[in-house]
This record gives C-alpha cells, structure tokens and sequence, in this order.
C-alpha cells in the first residue's frame, strides 16, 4: 500500500489522485486564483492557504518529487520547494505554473586527468593538474509579446514568429487562453536555448480575458467606495451600470454574470476588481476633510 505523506496535495486541489496533467493545472489555476492574497485583502489565512496550492502543485506536476512524497521522505530528503520559505515573488510563482526548474544552468562535463604511471626509479616525473573547465553560464531564455483579440483567445490561433537568426516558428495558441500566458518554444532559439510567447488579451476598454472569464479594474475615489455608486463599466457586450456597494475597499471582486466569453452551452462572467486611488491635486478643503476623517478614525479607535 502506499504510503502519503502529510499534508494531503490531492484533497488540497479538490482532485482524486488518478487526475491527469490537464486536471491537475485547471484545478491549479483555480485554487491559486481563488486564494490569491492579493484577491483576498492580504488575508494571512488565505496566503497561507495559497502557499500550500503552490507546494502541492509544484510537487503532483513533477514526477520525481511525487513519488518522493507518495513513498515518504527518506533520510537526508531536501525540501526544494520553491515556496517552502515564504511567499513567492512573481518569477517563482510563473517558474511553477509552467514547469521550469528554478534555475536553469547549463553545465559541462569536467574532465578527468589520465591516470600517471608509476614513477621511474631513476627520475622524478612532474604532477600536472587537468585543464579547468570553462565558467558555467546560466541560460537566457528569451520572450516575445504576442497579442490576441478576444475570439483567437477563445477557440486558439496560428501565430508566426521570426526568431534571431531568419527562423520562422508557426504554432497554434491553445483553445481558452488569457493575457499574461506564457507559452514556452522549447529549444528553438540560438544555442538550444527556450523562447517564451507571452500572451496578451486585452481591449481598447481595458477588459482582460482569462478563458470564458473576463476581469475589470475600476478605479473609484475615496467617497465613492465608501458611500457606495452607480457606474457605467464596459463589457464585450457595451457599457452597463453597476450599482458598487457602500464600503467597497480595493481589492473586492463584484460578479456580473453571464458577461464573459461564449463557448458551446458555457458562458463566464465578468468580475470587477474594486481600486480605490487618491487624487494627486488635492485642494485645502479636501485636505481639511481627509485630515478630519482621520481624526475621527483616531477617536472611534480609543473607545
């Protein structure tokens, strides 16, 4: 029987262990999404909560570290967890979404001297040391930006790419893709090295898809957020008004449903991100307010 280690990944990403790679990354993809801290106003429950996504992700989707967790820690077993130290900084977080090791080295082999043969009798022969190998170079990968209208996100696109060099690459975009993918050429470059496309897909009205899921930012002023608004924001269906709730902070994510992508009998949503800014040119009266708020605030605090 085997054995499984302690903390349980599988239940973790809501799968049964038979899940395939496909499964694992959309399961992935939704808890990360889910308990972002950045979507869950910084909440240490929720960071907590996403580190562990980001471990148990990083651990199913590498063979060689999940047979190591299936079977138990053996002595001297090394947590290489990226994410076992802390919150991840955003290069480790896309390292594990698609598969990279953390650091990429290319190294050559070292050589080994000829073994000498005894020394005569009648002379001394000098000991000479092999030749030092050549510094070890980490490799460069390099990226291009390639944008996308909302339908070739959607069902998936042929894209050209002249890389360094005059080669021309065509590839088809995956079905379901949003802005910030990254998708990894492996090999291709100059030296063997990998060329990364970073996907963008964005509208002139500043809609970012994500699959059937399309996310917004409204910027809203201080009395707006906390007295609560009515306000015109933009879909790929045109402007509709939405009614922001008193006592909005940043960061609070409201639903319009049914305002995303299209795609056989599924339909997504749009969600609005809440993002509370400050005027750079405030007035003395303004100031004068901010400062009483502030006051008040202080007082309501040392009751």
């Amino acid at each position: 029987m085997t054995s499984v280690a302690e903390p349980d990944y599988w239940s973790l990403l809501g799968l049964p262990p038979d899940s395939d790679a496909k499964q694992l990354k959309r399961a992935f993809r939704r808890e990360a999404r889910r308990w972002h801290p950045d979507l869950n106003g910084n909440d240490p429950v929720a960071e907590e909560r996403f580190k562990l996504v980001n471990e148990a992700y990083a651990v199913l989707s590498d063979p060689r570290r999940r047979h190591a967790w299936e079977t138990g820690p053996g002595p001297g077993a090394v947590n290489n967890d990226p994410f076992a130290s802390g919150f991840p900084d955003f290069e480790d977080y896309l390292d594990v979404v698609l598969g990279r090791s953390v650091s990429t080295v290319e190294r050559e082999p070292v050589a080994e001297p000829n073994p000498e043969p005894p020394p005569s009798p009648r002379a001394e022969r000098p000991v000479t040391s092999p030749p030092s190998p050549p510094p070890i170079r980490a490799s460069e990968d390099l990226e291009s930006l390639v944008e996308l209208t909302p339908e070739q996100a959607l069902y998936g696109t042929t894209v050209e790419l002249t890389l360094d060099g005059g080669m021309v690459v065509e590839l088809e975009t995956p079905p379901l893709a949003g802005d910030g993918w990254r998708l990894r050429l492996e090999g291709v470059a100059a030296g063997g090295r990998d060329h990364f496309l970073q996907l963008r897909v964005v509208t002139a009205d500043g809609l970012r898809i994500d699959g059937l899921r399309v996310h917004y930012r409204l910027e809203l002023f201080p009395p707006d957020a906390a007295l609560g608004c009515a306000v015109d924001v933009p879909t790929l269906d045109g402007p509709v008004t939405l009614q922001v709730p008193p006592g909005s902070s940043s960061g609070r994510m409201l639903r319009l449903r049914d305002r995303g992508l299209e795609m056989d009998d599924r339909r997504g949503d749009q969600l609005v991100e809440i993002v509370i800014v400050i005027p750079a040119d405030l007035g003395d009266a303004e100031r004068a307010l901010y400062r009483r708020l502030q006051e008040l605030a202080l007082e309501a605090d040392a009751l």
